[in-house]
């Protein structure tokens, strides 16, 4: 049987209190599972703003999508992340990732490093908030045992061995970095290469004893019975690719409901994506989508 779908929305604008809380309380009224905040500089901080939305809500889990781990001392994050999953009651979902945006790192004076070093960092904060929250004399304890779920957002090869050994649930970006930026500009994968990039997880993560759940993060959703026209604008930031390449990226969701809720269904039927992660700004258009998908 297919695991069940679950979808978040990744929550990327900073508000005053009242609208950071009604935006939260809109993403549960509209039936979003997880509530999700990134790590970027210009953005909400993290974990203050997951116990608001906690706070705000009753039945989501809230989540990091994703921490940029070379952001972070692992002792320091351990207590964030027990203290959040304390006050908001056993509902956090860690998600971890390399970073991608060397200007956030030159900005706030940390160092960049090569791939290979991020990779490094990332497993050793992985491998030492296990160990800090998995003792029973660390202060103060999270709520979930035996941890606190943990998401990995990955693509290399390293990155996918390290997701297949830790991570209770296999993030995929459906995208790639853009050679030599320091913005964080990414390009996204075609279907062929993100079939690549799943059958490579699944073959370091044969010998797991519980599968990990897939997410995939949606980039654009467009509900339209005129799906060319609505992507026609974003052709100039993919000028590789033709209109009817654009309309195959696993990445995008552009049609009618009907057809969306097909395309979605047709995700986790060859992928396994059975989490979905849409962006803020798709929240209300992907609701009834996600609606039409319960029991599915």
């Amino acid at each position: 049987m297919p695991r069940p779908f679950r979808f978040g929305v990744n929550l990327l604008t900073p508000a005053p209190a009242a609208e950071w809380r009604a935006t939260c309380r809109r993403a549960e009224e509209l039936g979003y599972d997880v509530l999700l905040v990134p790590d970027h500089l210009g953005m909400p901080a993290p974990f203050p703003a997951l116990v608001a939305a906690a706070e705000a809500t009753e039945r989501p889990r809230v989540g990091t999508f994703v921490l940029n781990a070379g952001f972070w001392n692992p002792a320091l994050l351990a207590r964030e992340v027990a203290t959040t999953d304390a006050l908001t009651g056993g509902r956090l979902e860690l998600g971890l990732g390399t970073g991608y945006v060397r200007a956030e790192h030159e900005t706030a004076g940390l160092p960049w490093g090569s791939p290979g070093e991020r990779v490094s960092h990332l497993r050793r904060t992985v491998e030492e908030l296990d160990r800090l929250l998995g003792s029973e004399d660390h202060r103060p304890r999270p709520v979930q045992r035996p941890r606190v779920p943990l998401l990995i957002g990955a693509g290399g090869d390293r990155m996918l061995r390290l997701t297949a050994r830790h991570a209770d649930i296999a993030a995929f970006t459906g995208a790639r970095a853009v050679p030599g930026s320091t913005t964080g500009e990414l390009l996204p994968v075609t279907a062929e290469e993100l079939d690549e990039r799943v059958a490579l997880y699944r073959r370091v993560a044969a010998d797991r004893a519980e599968p990990a759940e897939l997410n995939l993060l949606i980039q654009h959703v467009a509900v339209t019975r005129d799906p060319e026209a609505a992507l026609r604008p974003f052709l100039p930031h993919v000028p590789h690719l033709t209109l009817e390449q654009v309309l195959a990226l696993p990445v995008v969701l552009a049609g009618t409901e009907e057809e969306i809720t097909e395309r979605v269904l047709a995700l986790r039927e060859r992928y396994g994506f059975s989490y979905l992660t849409v962006l803020e700004p798709a929240m209300e258009a992907f609701a009834p989508v996600m609606a039409g998908l319960r029991g599915r």
